[in-house]
């Protein structure tokens, strides 16, 4: 049922003309992010070409791509989640889904399958851009895939969460603002590390945008790992929840 229900959101999304869109806009703003940073390195190869230990394609090209589709996805994802049990609850579906023998674990792992998926297209398409570098150069592809690893764990948390703020809300819209405001305010956590008090670290544990750049630079810490899982885990238990809690009010 988790698969049916994934495969059912995946269709849903795709027959829709909102999903293209975004995946036409987000390729159109990243291949020229894309572009302008492969000028940006050719135009200073020959002064990296005199220093020792220069960085290379991946760090000036791969890198701040990642990096771009990171915040662009920061804003996507919560478009993408707003409708996913708000809508059926506004249609008077989710009664169906929830009158029918299957768990709320079902749904939401299935509802969030789902989203991933579409997800998981986007990293797919980003992806594909640096790999082209190849043809007339070298990628450090163990970072290279570290940075694929991160924006599926990130984009992961952004589904994890925007999911829970769907079921919450009485409405799509805001269900999108509070996903936006709340995922905001993980990434700008990191802004306060510079303090000293102890309450930056704290801060910066909390900050999503510090654990996905510690991935991105190819160190794989079971910290940052860890607090990925966790954070993903704890929104979809936290959906579970309130789905079950809604079944017993019906």
């Amino acid at each position: 049922m988790i698969f049916t229900i994934a495969s059912r959101e995946l269709k849903t999304l795709f027959l829709s003309p909102l999903a293209w869109s975004i995946l036409a806009v987000l390729q159109l703003i990243l291949a020229y992010l894309f572009l302008t940073q492969v000028e940006t390195f050719t135009s200073f190869q020959a002064q990296l070409a005199t220093i020792n230990n220069a960085p290379g394609m991946t760090e000036v090209i791969v890198q701040p791509l990642f990096g771009n589709a990171s915040i662009i996805l920061l804003l996507v994802t919560p478009l993408l989640t707003m409708r996913l049990v708000c809508e059926e609850r506004r249609n008077k579906t989710l009664s169906l889904l929830l009158s029918a023998p299957i768990s709320g674990a079902e749904i939401i792992l299935g509802k969030f399958l789902g989203i991933f998926a579409m997800l998981a297209v986007v990293v797919i398409l980003v992806s594909l851009m640096p790999l082209s570098l190849l043809i007339g150069g070298e990628l450090d592809i163990g970072k290279f895939v570290c940075n694929i690893f991160a924006l599926l764990l990130l984009v992961s948390a952004f589904a994890s969460l925007g999911l829970y703020m769907s079921c919450i809300a009485s409405h799509p819209t805001i269900a999108a603002i509070c996903s936006f405001g709340l995922l905001l305010l993980l990434w700008v956590l990191d802004w306060t590390v510079g303090l000293n008090s102890q309450g930056s670290e704290i801060f910066q544990y909390l900050s999503i945008l510090k654990h996905f750049q510690n991935i991105q630079t190819g160190l794989l810490n079971t910290v940052d790992i860890s607090y990925f899982l966790l954070f993903i885990g704890t929104f979809l238990i936290l959906s579970i929840r309130r789905l079950e809690s809604d079944r017993l009010q019906k």
